[in-house]
């Protein structure tokens, strides 16, 4: 086993444990401390908003000021809530409804709270209702020229004039299952998509989607913890099923016919991605095909009804959608980001839709475009080009020159720039340093300090280090890992240890960045060794190595973590005969896959919302890498822990929330089913929450009982 050089760093770093306390379940499950939210730039780039301790704060460049605005409770305050909705409504976590939008004069906002609307004077800090109705309003858009506001009422789209406060409503024939202007579950969830109606660049009209859900399967959800349960059914289309039949229409913000557009392709498409040309003229389309291994950036005439193809890419695993790419002012150019050459990069394509011209290269992966400055003729981006562990901030022209490194710490760096590219708000963290946050010049110079790092954890807690290690398996391939070892470690004992296990695609678990007081920090406090490793099949190493678990789900995911496990118990102090694996959601599925397939390995398992069939998980996730049930039934069902149960020999806890809308509680019950019918034997937490987590008192009863079922599987205990 091989630790990086920063380890002896790392480890000489920290003070004699004796002189701190302890990390306890009260320490990991407090309320983290309060830090600054996501900056909202002025359009002018000379101001930014966010929220910090309950306040919205405006920073201005000018004099490097920085005060409070107002009190979001003052806002909240003076809001009229809607009447109280009766029935559930399965709002997806990846609806993006702005809070805060800036008007174009860059002096005002306009505030959304509590479904109410208001307008605040930057200036001033004064403001005032813009809409006070008492009836619910979703997903509010500010037009680009300011003098109205688009949102949704129920099923159906609506304007207000912010000068006359006239309400026009433009879409009538909305209803439960034809929704205008309003995302189905399933397509934020798994496209990322955060609303579904846009603003033309001239204010004149708005595009929106059109989701008919009458063909959806509904999940039959229920609120028991009423007196008078509710039944709160979800329109979840699971894999094989028929998906929302989406249709895109342009209206004038005035009133009148909506003007359905025609992207054409397959019957099942996907409209992943809306967006306006710069011009105002056409609209643009990302579409997917269901199984989403072909994209075509569709333009398509908002007026005559025309359409072009302006790029097309395939790939025989799949298409991974990213929000990395921009059409140029002049309409007809646009950076693109591809993995076209097997790694995340950016091209510029020029007007009339010519071949891509690559801007970065290499065997390292772009992970967000951060600005163009077409002035300039420059992008900043973020990359993994140093090491797949960190993310650092790039500036580099058109035609890839001049590529500069903007930060330089060691470890993860994010960046939110200005609309004009001059500056921006930067956040640094490094698996053994807090977050600190700055404001910075385009070219990494430092000019203000938002938020320095909060050091009292370290001060006062044995935060014990993260030791990131590389190793070999068997054919060569460079893995990364990060280790914890117990407190007071003793070289010379056999640890009992923890692998913590996503495993998934589309996500990478092993980084250089802050964790915190974890819970692995209390396993670790508690004489556990943990580990952590991303197996092939995760995401940030390229398209070959995530895209190995196409058609089959667990088995190359497991054979790696094997690997994994042979390194950690290599190194001399792991006690072979306790060893566990614990994950949530993907990662809960591979700790029953891992249970059930290397039995000798494994001795115990914390399995949380795990899929335990995948035609039961939702179409637009399960088709991307495992095809449709009907193309696909081995490995649909190699990849199912249900069909394996009977081989369950270690002990298993299953943890799952009755009212998950996203891993349905449907496969741990089934998967209890299978179990039983087996004549296996397994602990079960069940907590009534509707969510895919858990928080608040839950979480705290959750991890404790995690705790004591390690303690009495690895070390004998009660």
């Amino acid at each position: 086993m091989t630790l990086l050089p920063l380890l002896l760093l790392v480890l000489s770093s920290f003070p004699a444990a004796a002189r701190k306390k302890p990390v306890t379940l009260d320490v990991v499950t407090a309320a983290p401390p309060s830090a600054p939210g996501a900056p909202l730039w002025s359009p002018d780039s000379l101001r930014f908003v966010y929220k910090k301790d309950g306040a919205l704060r405006l920073f201005e460049l000018n004099g490097r000021k920085d005060r409070e605005l107002v009190r979001i409770r003052d806002l909240e305050q003076s809001a009229r809530p809607p009447k109280e909705e009766t029935a559930s409504r399965w709002v997806n976590r990846g609806v993006k409804e702005r809070e805060v939008q800036w008007f174009p004069d860059g002096r005002r906002l306009l505030v959304f709270v509590r479904r109410d609307l208001f307008i605040l004077d930057t200036s001033s800090g004064k403001w005032e209702p813009a809409l006070a109705t008492g009836e619910a309003e979703y997903d509010p858009q500010l037009a680009p020229d300011g003098a109205r506001v688009s949102f949704r009422r129920a099923h159906d789209l609506y304007v207000l004039d912010l000068v006359t406060k006239r309400v026009d409503r433009l879409t009538a024939d909305g209803s439960a299952e034809r929704r205008n202007a309003e995302l189905d579950w399933v397509y934020p969830e798994e496209l990322q998509i955060g609303t579904a109606h846009w603003w033309s660049p001239d204010s004149s009209r708005i595009a929106y989607l059109q989701f008919d859900v009458s063909g959806l399967m509904t999940y039959p959800h229920a609120d028991l913890l009423s007196l008078r349960p509710v039944a709160e059914p979800q329109r979840f289309p699971m894999a094989g099923t028929p998906n929302s039949v989406v249709r895109l229409g342009v209206v004038r913000a005035r009133g009148g016919k909506t003007r359905w557009l025609d992207p054409a392709g397959e019957k099942d498409a996907l409209l992943a991605r809306v967006s306006w040309t710069p011009d105002g003229k056409d609209v643009i389309v990302h579409q997917l095909t269901r199984v989403q291994n072909r994209l075509r950036l569709l333009r398509l005439d908002a007026g005559a009804g025309g359409r072009r193809t302006l790029i097309e890419e395939s790939d025989p695993a799949w298409i991974n959608l990213k929000d990395d790419w921009k059409m140029l002012a002049d309409s007809k150019s646009l950076i693109w980001g591809s993995e076209r050459s097997g790694y995340r990069h950016l091209y510029l394509v020029p007007a009339g839709a010519g071949t891509p011209v690559p801007i970065t290269a290499g065997e390292w992966e772009v992970t967000e475009l951060a600005c163009v400055d077409e002035k300039a003729r420059a992008v900043y981006y973020v990359s993994n080009e140093g090491s797949p562990l960190e993310r650092h901030l790039y500036r580099a022209g058109f035609d890839g020159s001049n590529k500069q490194r903007l930060t330089r710490e060691r470890g993860t760096h994010t960046a939110v720039m200005s609309p004009d590219c001059g500056h921006f708000v930067h956040t640094h963290s490094s698996l053994n340093e807090p977050p600190r946050r700055t404001v910075r010049r385009a070219s990494g110079e430092e000019v203000a300090v938002l938020a320095e790092r909060d050091t009292a954890l370290l001060r006062d807690f044995e935060i014990l280090p993260n030791e990131l290690i590389e190793f070999r398996g068997k054919d060569g391939t460079l893995f990364y890992a990060r280790l914890i070892r117990p407190s007071g470690f003793d070289p010379s004992r056999r640890y009992p240890a923890i692998v913590q296990v996503y495993g998934g695609p589309h996500a990478q678990t092993v980084r250089d960045q802050w964790r915190g007081a974890d819970f692995d920090q209390l396993l670790a406090h508690r004489g556990f060794a943990v580990w952590q490793m991303d197996n092939r099949g995760s995401a940030g190493r390229g398209h070959a190595w995530e895209s190995v678990v196409r058609g089959r789900f667990g088995r190359q995911e497991l054979a790696d973590q094997l690997e994994g496990v042979e390194r950690l118990v290599s190194s001399g102090f792991v006690d072979r005969g306790r060893i566990a694996i614990q994950g949530w959601s993907y990662g809960g599925y591979m700790t029953l896959y891992s249970l059930l397939h290397a039995p000798d390995v494994f001795r115990a398992g914390v399995s949380g919302a795990p899929v335990t069939d995948w035609r039961q998980y939702d179409t637009i996730y399960t088709e991307r890498y495992m095809g449709l049930p009907a193309e696909n039934e081995t490995g649909y069902r190699e990849s199912s822990p249900i069909t394996h149960a009977a081989r369950l020999e270690g002990k298993l806890l299953l943890v799952h929330n009755f009212e998950d809308d996203n891993v349905l509680f449907a496969h741990t019950l089934r998967m209890m089913d299978a179990l039983q019918r087996a004549g296996k034997q397994y602990e079960f937490l069940l907590y009534p929450q509707k969510s895919h987590g858990v928080d608040g008192p839950a979480r705290k009863h959750m991890l404790e009982a995690i705790l004591g079922f390690f303690e009495r599987s690895l070390r004998g205990g009660p």
